[in-house]
């Protein structure tokens, strides 16, 4: 990723970046070396033209072979998030198919990390289950949920799959469903976190995969809008089964559950279709297991459903 390329190239470029002053600009000569465990980097003598040699490192940055989620980056022509350093899918039917543990684009990426990992999650619902059969405690109980995908799911991946998936940090803190400020909302679940393989996407990522801005982008706008707004969410058109999906986020009004603890959760395809809503954590719901992608892999493929990326470690 750029951010954590930059900061390498400040580490350990620094004392290679020669500037003579000229015409008011300075012409940075370059010459890079890079330890044989690092990524493969383009090695030629490189002039390079600007202001200052911060803006030397940044073009620098465009030397560089791209790993698998810059590849990702520059194929799907991904903005970066206004809130946080990821790069997100976003729309109705974007081309972020991919196959994994063997199943032929039966996933989908959600995101790019900033650390070059890839966050996905699977298209099919595995069936219905409680986001947690004592509901009363948080996901890093750990909840049932929690228990079974990082136990009994995880095991029933391939052993290619598993090697290609990377412990993490999730953003577990608890939200609301009608919240009318998005940065507090992501602040909110970022408040606190659990380290593990497999979970579900957040509330927050549910809306941000939106690309209708305008009249979707916080929990409240997109509940008084969802007609519109199901049409442009991936998530929404990417499940197939008829329950609650489950996500990640519990939900801060727990109160208005009789003080059982409730999750968000979006309303498929009857009734109110598409509106984000919390129910109590031991009703059943649907799951799309959720997990990281190591930033080591290499991907083929262009993301289409017929064409989807395929990740080779």
């Amino acid at each position: 990723m750029k951010e954590r390329t930059k900061e390498f190239l400040q580490k350990y470029l620094i004392g290679f970046i020669l500037g003579v002053i000229s015409a008011g600009l300075i012409i940075v000569y370059a010459e890079t070396y890079f330890p044989s465990n690092q990524t493969t980097y383009d090695n030629t003598n490189t002039e390079l033209q600007s202001k200052n040699v911060q803006d030397a490192i940044d073009e620098l940055y465009g030397v560089c072979f791209p790993s698998a989620a810059d590849q990702i980056i520059e194929a799907a022509g991904l903005e970066k998030d206004s809130y946080e350093c990821r790069y997100f899918f976003t729309g109705a039917n974007p081309n972020n198919y991919i196959t994994f543990n063997g199943e032929e684009a039966g996933w989908r990426i959600i995101s790019v990390e900033c650390d070059g990992t890839i966050k996905i999650m699977r298209i099919a619902s595995i069936g219905t289950q409680k986001w947690d059969t004592e509901n009363g405690s948080s996901w890093d109980r750990p909840t049932s949920l929690n228990t079974y995908l990082n136990e009994t799911y995880y095991n029933e991946l391939n052993n290619t799959a598993k090697s290609q998936i990377v412990v993490k940090n999730w953003n577990i803190g608890a939200t609301t469903y009608d919240n009318n400020d998005l940065a507090e909302q992501i602040n909110n679940e970022n408040s606190k976190k659990w380290n593990g393989k497999v979970a579900l996407p957040t509330a927050s990522e549910y809306l941000r995969v939106n690309n209708n801005i305008n009249q979707c982008k916080t929990s409240n706008m997109y509940n008084n809008n969802v007609d519109i707004c199901k049409t442009t969410n991936w998530i929404y058109n990417n499940i197939l089964s008829n329950s609650n999906l489950l996500l990640l986020s519990p939900c801060l009004k727990s109160n208005s559950h009789n003080n059982n603890l409730a999750v968000i959760a979006k309303i498929n395809p009857a009734g109110n279709a598409g509106l984000i809503l919390s129910i109590e954590a031991y009703n059943n719901g649907s799951i799309s297991p959720t997990l990281y992608i190591s930033s080591d892999v290499t991907l083929t493929g262009s993301g289409t459903q017929s064409d989807p990326y395929v990740v080779n470690s």
